[in-house]
Parts: C-alpha cells; structure tokens; sequence
C-alpha cells in the first residue's frame, strides 16, 4: 500500500511575505516568536517580515547557529515561555526553520530532544501539542518550509533527524524577493541542495508518482536556473524558479531521501562548519554511479529520465553522463573541488560511515550501502 499525503498552505511570489499576519490570525497566533539568526538580521531580510508583523505583539530569537543545535534550541525555548508567545516564525534559512522545529518539540514535551528522534523511535512521541508555525524562507535550498522533517544536533553530538506530521508548517510563505541579496555562494550551495533533493528523492524506491512528478519537474527548472541565479542575484525570474525547485524538493522528500544525505549528515555532525548543501553537491555524483546499479533505476529509466529534465541527451547505466555533468555544474558555481578541498581527510571516514549507517537516510537508498560502499563513495567524493 502507498500512502501519499500533500502538504500544507503554499504562497508563492514576490510580495508574500506582507500575508503574514493574515496567517497569524488563520491559524490562531496571536504573539509569535520570530525565530531568526544574526546574518538574516544583518542583511536586512528581517526587515520586511517584522514591518508585516507590524503592530501584532511579538518576540524575536535571532541567535540560530549555522547548523541547529539543541542548544539553540533551549534558548529559544527560554524566550518563547518567558514572553508569552504562542506560536512560531520562522524566517531564515533551513537552519532557522528546523531550529523552530526544535523549538516546537521541546516547548510542549519533556525530556531530552534525542527521545524525539526519528532513529530512536521517537517520532509517534511528537504530538499535536507542539505550537504552530509559519516558515518563510530566506534561502532557495533545504525547503524545511514544506518538510515534515527536521535536522539538529542533540547535545551529545549526534546530527538527528526528527520527523512528524506535526512539525510541518502551517502555511509557508514563499518570497523570492527575500532571496535577492544572496550571496553567488550560498546561492550556488543552497541551490544545489534542492537540486540534490529533487534528485536523490526521485531515485528513491518509495512508491510515489505524484513526487516523482514533482521531483522531476524542480529537478528541470533548478538546472535551468542556478547558474542565473548565481551570476546575477537580481534575475526575479531565476530566484523565483529556484525557490520554486527548493520547495518542490521538500514536497517530493516525503518518499525518503539516501546515501547522499546519511553521508552529510554524519560528516556535517563530525564538523558542523560544512555546509550542508555543498556537501550534497560532493556526494552527489558517487551516489548517483552508486545507485545506477539499483533494479528500480534500471527498470524504470530513472537516470534517463534525469538526464532528460537537466537537458542531457541521455545517460548510460552506469550513471556517468549525469554524474560528470554534476562535477561539472560544481565547478562552473565555483564549489569546491572535493572534500579535501573543504578540509575533509581520510581519518574522518569511519566516524563518518558510523553515523551514515545509523542515518535516518540510509535505509531508504534505493540500493542498501555497507561500509565498504560508504568507504567508496567519501573516497571518490574527495
């Protein structure tokens, strides 16, 4: 049997984020906790969601951390009780949406966050309690907006995922205006984190053609469009499909992700400072020849079919035309080389493979990795 639940309330276009008290009100906010970090702030993108909220009472947390932590997550929690605050916006990055996640989960259950974990059984633990939240995203990559899921590091270093119906935004407002002052690098790694979503969730083995549908169409329209966005932050039509391909990569996620991510998850557990999205940009192309050798991507012309949406006039079974056109798209973004190239080295690798094999990801590959494989994959990866 397939199960195949779709979504929550989306607005996208340039504008959206001025619904945000009209959200407030649909939900039943009456004082949010803006959840945020200092670089949004700095940069300005605050600015127009704050002077939507407008005379609606309201807090802020601006201290995420680049990756999430159950720190983090703590001392949101602290400002959310002591101002009264009854729901949650989050306005950032992936970093910030999961952190409010978090936030979520702590401020209606007890006990250390890792209990809530998807790997430790924990997921039926998250309940209805948890307060809602609205997302909007301030970065064209993770599309924590739409997920169910999120990432954070619990307090004995462990980078977990934890997963619940509940945790999904209650609306996500969609502004490709707040993306315009990206970065050309963080618009090229966060762009081909939803690359590598669309991707990786289109080659999971999960029965779900609406996804594969969705995953195949962000697939088409982020390679179209990153190297544009990239170029020129300004291109409203650029910005407004990678957003679009960002998003449509989380709704497709639903079906599980893989290698790719039990692979940057561990490695952005064992150093935090990585980019979660330029390490999918890494391993993409190894798991990519990984998977190729899977019965479902063969008999369902699952690496054809990609080649296809990025524009390639095929790809053989062995996975190498999409494969090298990846390593080529990296290079011309201007990511790095390899993981030696972001400070990764081969003594990392056994950690890395431990925390890959216990990886919520792992198991939903469409070809099962060992050790030996992981090995592989960190080794051509570098």
């Amino acid at each position: 049997m397939a199960r195949i639940l779709y979504l929550t309330q989306i607005d996208i276009d340039f504008g959206t984020v001025r619904l945000l008290p009209e959200e407030c009100r649909r939900i039943g906010i009456g004082k949010p906790l803006v959840v945020t970090d200092v670089g949004v702030r700095a940069a300005g993108v605050l600015a127009p969601a704050l002077a939507a909220l407008g005379d609606l009472p309201h807090a802020i947390f601006d201290q995420t951390p680049s990756n999430p932590t159950e720190a983090g997550v703590r001392a949101a929690c602290e400002v959310l009780r002591r101002e009264g605050c009854d729901g949650l916006i989050a306005v950032g990055g992936g970093s910030s949406i999961d952190l409010a996640k978090g936030v979520a989960i702590a401020a209606a259950h007890e006990g250390p966050l890792a209990t809530y974990a998807t790997i430790e059984g924990g997921s039926p633990k998250i309940s209805e309690r948890v307060p809602p939240l609205i997302a909007v995203p301030t970065t064209a990559g993770t599309g924590s907006e739409v997920a169910r899921g999120a990432i954070v590091i619990v307090d004995d270093g462990r980078k977990l995922g934890f997963h619940s119906w509940h945790l999904m935004p209650r609306a996500a407002l969609l502004d490709p205006a707040l993306t315009l002052g990206l970065p050309p690098g963080l618009t090229a790694a966060t762009g081909m984190d939803a690359i590598a979503h669309c991707m990786e969730t289109f080659m999971a083995p999960a029965v779900n053609p609406p996804a594969d549908g969705i995953a195949l169409d962000g697939l088409e329209r982020g390679w179209a469009h990153i190297e544009r966005a990239t170029r020129d932050g300004q291109d409203r039509d650029a910005r407004w499909a990678m957003m679009s391909a960002s998003m449509q990569g989380a709704m497709a996620f639903q079906k599980g992700l893989g290698c790719v991510h039990s692979l940057s998850h561990s490695l952005g557990g064992v150093n935090p400072k990585l980019h979660h999205g330029t390490l999918n940009a890494m391993f993409l192309p190894a798991v990519v020849r990984f998977n190729a050798a899977a019965p479902g991507i063969q008999a369902e012309r699952r690496l054809q079919r990609m080649a296809h949406a990025m524009g390639l006039p095929g790809c053989d079974a062995q996975g190498t035309e999409v494969a090298e056109a990846i390593v080529a798209m990296n290079a011309r973004l201007g990511l790095p080389s390899g993981l030696r190239a972001m400070g990764v080295t081969e003594d990392q690798f056994e950690r890395v493979i431990d925390g890959a094999m216990a990886d919520h990801c792992h198991k939903t590959n469409p070809r099962l990795a060992t050790r030996d494989d992981y090995r592989a994959m960190l080794a051509a990866s570098m």
